[in-house]
């Protein structure tokens, strides 16, 4: 083949493909705390989306905070960022420990003396965060820090990756909530919800704070740790 015929390189058009990756992999955020189940569900899909929020969250160049563990999502996601070669912190109460419990973290350990205390830690050292299906745990995480977005205490952005529709009946219960006067329609806006990882990550990229300052929120926060760490008598330095 003469090189005249050689079809020409568009290296402008490469150069502008890797401008555009880069471009979509620089995150405003540094880490993210992941709530999960300690299951992993019935469906594959909710392995599949677990990977893929892992594979993002690593292509962003994101660390992991989560409650620690290797069973269920909890420790597909952990383990796929780790190996990623991300940072992976594991916030655990000392009593869950045992692999008999929760099998061996990976990366970081960080032994806390109860669950108040593991949430308040998972929160202060998150810049935003993402709920997988879970459970009771889940849940009960997820809408804590909602209510938490809800007072002010702190502005980081609450998402839901919603597989498979898993999340659709908390969703409509939410929305009646805001029909019938109990949840305020801009209070409705904390919550970020998406079917994939990639979609999900790009509208939290983007996501502007609800934010009525009720409360303080390095009061608040500060005093969440505080109270967690009176109940266990341990001390927290500031």
């Amino acid at each position: 083949m003469l090189l005249s015929q050689l079809t020409p390189i568009d290296v402008s058009s490469e150069r502008g493909i890797e401008k555009e990756r880069e471009m979509r992999q620089a995150s405003r955020f540094k880490k993210i705390c992941v709530f999960c189940g300690s299951s992993s569900g019935k469906k594959t899909s909710y392995h599949d989306a677990a990977v893929d929020l892992a594979k993002e969250l690593v292509s962003r160049d994101i660390d992991l905070v989560y409650g620690g563990g290797s069973i269920g999502l909890m420790g597909l996601v952990s383990q796929a960022v780790y190996h990623g070669g991300r940072h992976v912190i594991g916030v655990i109460p000392k009593t869950l420990m045992t692999n008999e419990i929760t099998g061996e973290t990976v990366g970081e350990v960080m032994p806390v003396a109860d669950m108040h205390q593991r949430k308040a830690e998972m929160a202060r050292q998150s810049d935003a965060f993402i709920a997988l299906p879970g459970g009771y745990g889940t849940l009960e995480e997820l809408l804590e820090v909602i209510t938490w977005a809800q007072l002010g205490i702190h502005r980081k952005p609450v998402g839901l990756l919603n597989v498979d529709g898993y999340y659709n009946s908390l969703l409509t219960f939410i929305d009646q909530a805001v029909e019938e006067g109990f949840i305020s329609p801009r209070a409705r806006r904390i919550i970020i919800s998406a079917p994939t990882a990639q979609e999900l990550m790009d509208k939290l990229e983007e996501y502007v704070p609800y934010y009525d300052r009720v409360a303080s929120g390095l009061k608040w926060e500060t005093r969440i740790i505080y109270d967690a760490a009176e109940d266990s008598g341990s001390s927290v330095s500031a």
